[in-house]
């Protein structure tokens, strides 16, 4: 019976073994996307407690501590950092066979070298040792980045950010590249006229240019894109429930948006219309500056208008949608393609239904220049578990190139994550390992190492040119 996170946790063989240890282990992690807030490693942040690094703004574990019965006040609420603590430690014994279990044990024993398990019994020694180590100086922010041996990071940024963190990051001349990364999802979010219009002002203010037509809109976008561009920006990403692709006319789009201005609702096909037109004119922007564009579809967001209404988005209250992807797709990186303006692409799926499909489809539109310009992007969200990320890579060795993949990335909130990236590459290594084992490919060190090491690292950094 092998012990619970040995060394060789995930690795059922010894080529997995070997090519874990000896392949992966050792290369560097490039995070290409994350929502780490660029102002805490400025600042070299030093959390006061485990509560502050692991739990606020961690919708992954209010999920599961609801799912046990535990109240929103020690979730979301008012109790202390010790109470929300020790109701997390009471639901860790809960989340046996979740990921959680495995990604909360990673992180103690990689940060803290703590290798007791979570539970009610253990949480007061477990709270206060890590507390401890958490306010010395070899566990600030940037020190945490450096023991992961991380060596870039891109962050979520609104075109309307200011970028001072990064740019000062930048300046104390700290190794790891601290990044920006472009978000435009709120330029889009055309359902509510009065929070658009506040987020047009914010947009004014921050390009320097009066808007009041869909043109002096575009001219905004592409001064901040420029902005972005300058200060190191190479990837954009897009929230979508799926994608959009009507056909329009720009003088629709002109007269859609002065109405919007104008604060009045717009009906279901003028704002697919104008998504549709702002999707296509941020993709151009993207492909003329080499960057590459990232889509995260198939969420269903803010299911629970109750909690909506009390805790605002990104708490925990949204699942994976069902909605249609194939035909919009296709019309979308076609109109792209047609006109020779497809960036290089990452698309990323929450609903395992479409695994195949968009694995097919982005394939239709690598360019026979560009080696893995079309990705099928790793296992998201719900889907960033030994399963879903096993499902993943199989359904992409199966229909597209393996060997072309960019890899995984954390996704998060906590600068505790970056052990995801260590059990991403030990089921990479079990993968590959195993099937050397079964002779259904060949054992050849040289192949299979070259492989692994590419998929971990370099892939990404030659995609990204970073």
């Amino acid at each position: 019976m092998k012990k619970f996170l040995d060394k060789d946790f995930l690795l059922e063989n010894d080529t997995a073994r070997r090519l874990y240890h000896e392949v992966a282990a050792p290369v560097p992690i490039i995070d290409y996307h994350c929502h780490l807030d660029p102002a805490l490693i400025a600042e070299d942040h030093n959390f006061e407690n485990l509560t502050q690094v692991w739990l606020a703004g961690d919708h992954y574990k209010w999920r599961a501590m609801r799912a046990n019965g535990v109240v929103e006040r020690f979730c979301t609420g008012d109790a202390s950092d010790e109470e929300k603590f020790m109701k997390w430690a009471e639901t860790v014994p809960d989340t046996l066979r979740n990921p959680l279990y495995h990604w909360t044990h990673l992180e103690l024993q990689r940060y803290f070298n703590i290798h007791e398990l979570l539970n009610p019994e253990s949480a007061q020694r477990i709270y206060q040792r890590a507390g401890e180590l958490l306010q010395s100086e070899g566990f600030s922010v940037r020190k945490m980045i450096r023991k992961m041996n991380v060596e870039v990071i891109c962050t979520t940024d609104d075109p309307v950010d200011s970028l001072e963190y990064h740019q000062k990051i930048k300046e104390d001349g700290f190794e790891t590249k601290v990044l920006p990364a472009w978000r435009p999802d709120k330029v889009m979010a055309v359902e509510d006229p009065d929070k658009y219009n506040q987020y047009i002002h914010q947009l004014e203010q921050a390009s320097g240019t009066s808007i009041s037509s869909l043109m002096d809109l575009l001219t905004a976008l592409q001064n901040r894109h420029d902005f972005f561009h300058q200060m190191g920006c190479r990837i954009s990403d897009h929230g979508l429930e799926g994608f959009l692709a009507e056909e329009f006319s720009y003088l629709d789009i002109e007269k859609i948006f002065l109405k919007i201005r104008k604060g009045r609702m717009l009906n279901k096909q003028e704002i697919s219309l104008f998504k549709s037109a702002m999707l296509v004119e941020l993709a151009v922007m993207d492909h003329e500056k080499g960057w590459t564009q990232q889509f995260h579809v198939g969420a269903i967001r803010n299911n629970n208008s109750g909690r909506l209404r009390k805790l605002g988005p990104d708490t925990g209250f949204d699942s994976i949608g069902d909605f249609k992807m194939a035909s919009a797709m296709s019309r979308f990186f076609d109109r792209l393609d047609t006109q020779d303006q497809l960036a290089k692409t990452i698309v990323y799926n929450l609903n395992p239904v479409d695994n195949a499909l968009i694995a097919t489809m982005v394939n239709n539109f690598n360019d026979g220049k560009t080696p893995g310009k079309m990705q099928f992007g790793s296992g998201w969200w719900f889907l960033d578990q030994k399963y879903g990320m096993t499902e993943q890579m199989n359904t992409l060795s199966s229909l597209g190139l393996l060997s072309r993949f960019v890899g995984m990335l954390t996704d998060s909130r906590s600068f505790l994550s970056y052990p995801r990236h260590e059990y991403f590459r030990r089921i990479l290594c079990n993968l590959v390992g195993t099937d050397v084992e079964h002779g259904e490919i060949p054992n050849e060190p040289k192949l299979i190492d070259k492989l692994v090491q590419n998929v971990c690292y370099y892939n990404a950094k030659e995609y990204f040119a970073l």
